[in-house]
């Protein structure tokens, strides 16, 4: 038989506080707008805790951690929890709660910068564009990039647009990006389970045949770096926020290693 009681004193307690909160969180996000509104108060949890590109005027320095507490949906938040839970279980196990509780907070927030870093390159010719079309008051310099910004927008008579039409767009531009989700934590977690249990054997759901951690990190790898420089149409996922949780947390592995730390 069961025991509740028996599981949930078997997850160590900065993990259970982790699933605790994103939960909460999740759950916030679906009842808390409702209510709020009810006092005349428009509150999105999404909006306002979720990672926005730096040049937004949403963006809030804070969002580089409070992005990794808030999902997307339910299957969102499942497979990041699962993961958490499966993964980072058997971390602070080794590591303890600080120890663990600071891997996972830095790969998180190493992610966010990553993803910061990939919207600055990825989004710097179109931003330049849209400054000079500003400065020379004329929508015809943004001719050239119409493909790109019927992506985000719905647009016709883009030569006809004057200054002010030309920065109201921009705006609407930078506050489209919004990154949640814990997935740069937990790719971090893959990455540092895979470093230090290279040999516990791992099921993917496509591969019916247990493989080594090593090699399953390996090829998580190679598939987000694949995804992100491929850049396929409406693939929405955070593909090099992923790469950076993993990125910083190879650093972090790395650093405890050399001071002869990594499993204390």
């Amino acid at each position: 038989m069961f025991n509740r009681n028996s599981f949930l004193d078997s997850i160590p307690p900065v993990v259970k506080n982790l699933l605790a909160i994103n939960i909460i969180l999740w759950l916030a996000t679906l009842v808390l707008p409702g209510f709020l509104r009810r006092w005349g108060i428009d509150a999105d949890l999404t909006d306002i805790l979720g990672m926005h590109y730096w040049a937004s005027e949403k963006f809030n320095p804070a969002q580089l951690l409070t992005y990794i507490f808030m999902h997307g949906g339910f299957n969102h938040l499942f497979f990041n929890m699962f993961a958490v839970y499966m993964f980072g279980s058997a971390l602070e196990n080794l590591w303890g709660p600080r120890k663990f509780l600071t891997y996972y907070l830095i790969t998180g927030l190493g992610a966010g910068i990553v993803q910061q870093l990939f919207w600055t390159v990825e989004y710097q010719s179109l931003i330049n564009a849209m400054n000079l079309a500003i400065e020379s008051n004329s929508g015809s310099l943004l001719v050239p990039f119409e493909g790109e910004l019927m992506k985000y927008f719905r647009i016709t008579g883009l030569a006809g647009f004057d200054t002010a039409s030309i920065i109201e767009m921009k705006e609407m531009f930078l506050n489209l990006p919004v990154t949640v989700g814990a997935s740069g934590s937990v790719f971090g977690l893959l990455l540092a389970f895979g470093w230090l249990f290279p040999e516990t054997r791992l099921m993917m759901l496509f591969i019916p045949v247990p493989i080594k951690a090593r090699i399953f990190v390996a090829i998580y790898g190679v598939v987000e770096l694949f995804l992100g420089v491929a850049n396929f149409s409406g693939d929405n996922v955070a593909h090099f926020a992923h790469l950076g949780g993993m990125l910083f947390g190879v650093i972090m592995i790395l650093l405890w290693k050399k001071k002869n730390t990594l499993y204390s």
